[in-house]
């Protein structure tokens, strides 16, 4: 029988985890093993300093003082261990993960941890306003995800998927967006007369064809692939002045080196 481990980053007792949970165990064996409380934007942290705890609260559901990065190496490498899951699934968080964000994002950030342990993975998130639903966008998840089982999955699928508030006109393959913040950091202080500080920001997206921004604003599922790899490829094949001043640099410096030998 198809296994499914899934995740997120509001914690394990969070609706959206909960009803997606309930759809996808009409399909597969589910495993949930999730944060026990929230761990928005921790991005693709582990816990290496202090020892972690997993708590059994029913079956099949497992709650952990950690990050959602942490909770996936747990589930694969020592309770699924021997039976490793077909699909990873993070999500529903509540709120969208576009463009930039994805780096910052915990419910992203468990699909990248799962990519990295070659296992499928799919990362859903949904926009909230007025008419806002995790019911609609569970039962719209689950559809998806047995789309998915219905054929071969790659071992380095790797999809954030976008939910738009209202029942979606469509999908469509999206590339990420750009946003851009004005940030800032705003400093107060205390009863005590201590200085804190509040990371503040006012984000400005750009509305671009294609991106994953422009279909959730047009009312579609935005689904975008992604990987691992930040290799800027046209740098590193590029053969401009930065380049060329960067590999001169040793070369430089050994015939200093030789002319301070000679001298």
């Amino acid at each position: 029988m198809t296994r499914i481990l899934m995740t997120n980053d509001d914690g394990v007792f969070s609706e959206g985890l909960r009803l997606l949970e309930e759809e996808l165990r009409l399909l597969a064996e589910v495993v949930v093993v999730a944060p026990d409380r929230e761990q928005s934007a921790t991005s693709h942290s582990l816990t290496l300093h202090r020892p972690l705890r997993m708590r059994r609260l029913r079956e099949g559901v497992y709650a952990v003082d950690g990050t959602p990065t942490d909770c996936v190496a747990l589930a694969v490498h020592w309770l699924l261990e021997g039976r490793r899951p077909d699909l990873v699934i993070s999500g529903i968080n509540y709120g969208l993960n576009l463009g930039d964000d994805v780096t910052y994002s915990g419910t992203v950030s468990a699909s990248f941890e799962a990519s990295l342990m070659g296992l499928p993975s799919v990362a859903f998130s949904m926009e909230v306003a007025e008419g806002f639903s995790f019911a609609r966008g569970a039962r719209f998840a689950a559809r998806f995800v047995k789309t998915l089982l219905a054929g071969d999955l790659p071992e380095d699928l790797l999809l954030n998927v976008n939910l738009p508030v209202a029942e979606p006109l469509g999908v469509e393959m999206t590339r990420l967006g750009k946003r851009v913040y004005e940030q800032s950091v705003v400093e107060k202080k205390d009863p005590r007369g201590r200085k804190y500080f509040w990371i503040a920001g006012t984000p400005e997206w750009r509305r671009e064809e294609g991106t994953d921004h422009d279909a959730i604003c047009r009312g579609y599922v935005s689904v975008t692939p992604l990987h691992l790899d930040l290799t800027d490829y046209p740098r590193l094949q590029g053969e401009g002045e930065l380049s060329r001043r960067l590999l001169s640099l040793l070369t430089a410096e050994d015939e200093g080196a030789q002319a301070g030998a000679e001298g």
